[in-house]
């Protein structure tokens, strides 16, 4: 191949892309736009492929454009990823592994992982971020993150998903609730009463298993409040706005005015999975793997 493409022509064609407009991308890269308007139409020529349909003033990605923006982007984040393994390695550092998680994820999972996985590792780093499922496996695909925690049955293509905790469910009510662990007998007895739920875009799955509890107690739920923060939810049932259903996990790590009884006699349980990209070249990433 003779392409005479640099790196700054690939940086210079994904600020278009993602713009879709010169002068945007030129402000961005602090070019003037005719300089990156020559530097398109010279990566253009020396691809031979047309990258954009220009039409006046509005520019489109062309079908080959398409493509090199999405494989381009994600090959660039492995090559930024690359190098700031080789600084770390310079410093000293063994290298970084960036973490997604739900909320119950860090009340004993991730802590212990990071405990045992120090042992061996002394001098990695670890970034951690909450967030939701759906954001996990967009930063998972976008390598963004190197291993996710989430609350799902399944995953896009390209990423793998393993189940690490499987637990009952637990009842969330006010402390001075009627209802305790002595006189609970089914879910039915609260059939009148108001629920609030993790929010269904919090994982559709997960919403759909609990619903399913409701359904096999023979009632349809009043659900007053949806939320992504566990500490919402018992903020919401402490101050008596309903009662809540969450993973047993979920019972640490908070000190409200609720308490909890673990549904037993259940045939649903709260299921916390380890996903990650399968094309993660992150060296850390199988150690981190292995020790799971």
């Amino acid at each position: 191949m003779s392409y005479q493409l640099e790196l700054r022509h690939l940086r210079y064609f994904l600020a278009v892309a993602e713009d879709l407009h010169f002068r945007k991308a030129a402000e961005r890269l602090f070019i003037s736009q005719p300089g990156l308007s020559r530097q398109i139409k010279q990566m253009e020529d020396d691809l031979n492929i047309e990258l954009f349909k220009r039409h006046n003033r509005k520019v489109v990605l062309t079908p080959a454009g398409l493509y090199l923006k999405d494989e381009i982007s994600r090959n660039l984040k492995n090559l930024d990823n690359i190098i700031n393994h080789a600084k770390l390695l310079q410093d000293g550092k063994q290298g970084k592994l960036e973490f997604g998680y739900v909320g119950s994820a860090m009340q004993e999972i991730i802590p212990n992982l990071l405990v045992n996985f120090k042992k061996k590792h002394t001098n990695v780093q670890f970034g951690l971020k909450e967030m939701d499922n759906q954001k996990q496996i967009e930063s998972l695909l976008h390598q963004k993150i190197d291993i996710g925690f989430v609350r799902l049955d399944r995953v896009p293509k390209g990423l793998n998903i393993k189940p690490v905790l499987k637990e009952n469910f637990c009842l969330v009510l006010p402390k001075d609730h009627s209802i305790n662990s002595t006189n609970f007998k089914s879910l039915h007895q609260l059939k009148n009463e108001s629920f609030i739920l993790f929010d269904p875009s919090y994982s559709p799955s997960y919403y759909e298993k609990v619903m399913q509890i409701f359904t096999d107690s023979n009632f349809t739920p009043t659900i007053s409040h949806n939320t992504i923060h566990a500490a919402s939810i018992y903020k919401l049932v402490e101050n008596k706005f309903g009662l809540s259903i969450v993973p047993k996990s979920l019972q640490q790590g908070y000190n409200m005015n609720v308490k909890f009884i673990e549904l037993n006699n259940i045939k649903q349980h709260a299921t916390l999975s380890v996903v990650w990209d399968k094309n993660n070249r992150n060296p850390l990433l199988s150690s981190l793997l292995n020790m799971i």
